[in-house]
């Protein structure tokens, strides 16, 4: 190698010491690249609590501190739904985050050990040191072997897993439930059934009379508020962020001009 080198001209020695840093770098950014790739985050899943609630078969409680009523009895709810305690309903701004739960095997005989998809519908008092779903005891028995859900019920309390996933609800548009407190001067109304994230971070409204988003207010649980002025005019169209991928959905004049308070309105913009 020292031959070769000797008999090599200074510019092609500076040449090939060029291309070599060069070969170097391209491969540690290569490294650097996917050492912070993050596509698997939230796969995970992580160690929580389970407690269940209301009848054993059902959803827990009609309506619940997200303000869903009895929808979380119907599809896409389904009962599969869960109170979560301060970590997971978040002052109301976690409802509609969706989670998948699963118990283990080693806590319970009766443990299936697949995982079931719930909703955040509920506020519950838990234990606020760890992450605690207080699940409906449809949601609490279907982690369970066939034929076994009672018996995974009498244990009450016990150690499972979970993670976030996107919520998926087929055939179901996005809905807003109007407040029955609305009127000329205020609407506030509850958003339900967003697909993906499930959770909200910013509701806009946008009137007949005027092209700007008027911001509305979190009030509580899944509900929305704004005042109105003087001589607003409906349809009203609806702008909705998401919490986690901060995803826009626009429900254009989803609230007709003939709304009423206590009726849902629907958009096929989910």
């Amino acid at each position: 190698m020292e031959i070769i080198c000797n008999y090599l001209k200074p510019n092609y020695v500076l040449i090939a010491f060029i291309i070599l840093i060069s070969i170097l770098q391209n491969y540690c950014f290569c490294i650097t690249t996917q050492k912070h790739n993050n596509s698997s985050a939230g796969s995970r899943f992580s160690a929580a609590v389970a407690t269940w609630y209301g009848d054993p078969n059902g959803a827990g409680s009609v309506g619940g501190a997200c303000g869903y009523g009895f929808n979380v009895e119907k599809r896409p709810f389904s009962a599969m739904i869960a109170a979560g305690n301060a970590n997971l309903f978040q002052s109301g701004m976690g409802c509609g985050a969706c989670y998948q739960v699963k118990c283990r095997r080693s806590e319970n005989p009766a443990c299936s050990g697949k995982a079931v998809t719930v909703t955040i519908t509920h506020e519950c008092g838990c234990d606020s040191q760890n992450v605690h779903f207080d699940l409906s005891g449809a949601a609490f028995g279907s982690m369970a072997k066939p034929g076994r859900a009672q018996v995974l019920r009498n244990a009450g309390t016990f150690k499972v897993e979970y993670r976030r996933v996107r919520c998926n609800y087929p055939r179901t548009n996005l809905a807003f439930d109007i407040d029955k407190g609305s009127n000329p001067n205020y609407f506030a109304c509850v958003v339900k059934y967003v697909n993906g994230d499930g959770d909200i971070s910013a509701v806009n409204l946008q009137t007949r009379n005027d092209n700007e988003w008027l911001p509305m207010q979190h009030s509580w649980g899944a509900t929305w508020k704004v005042d109105l002025a003087n001589g607003v005019k409906a349809p009203f169209s609806i702008r909705i962020t998401t919490r986690r991928t901060n995803k826009t959905i626009v429900a254009r004049h989803v609230i007709p001009a003939d709304w009423q308070p206590g009726k849902s309105y629907q958009s096929l913009a989910n």
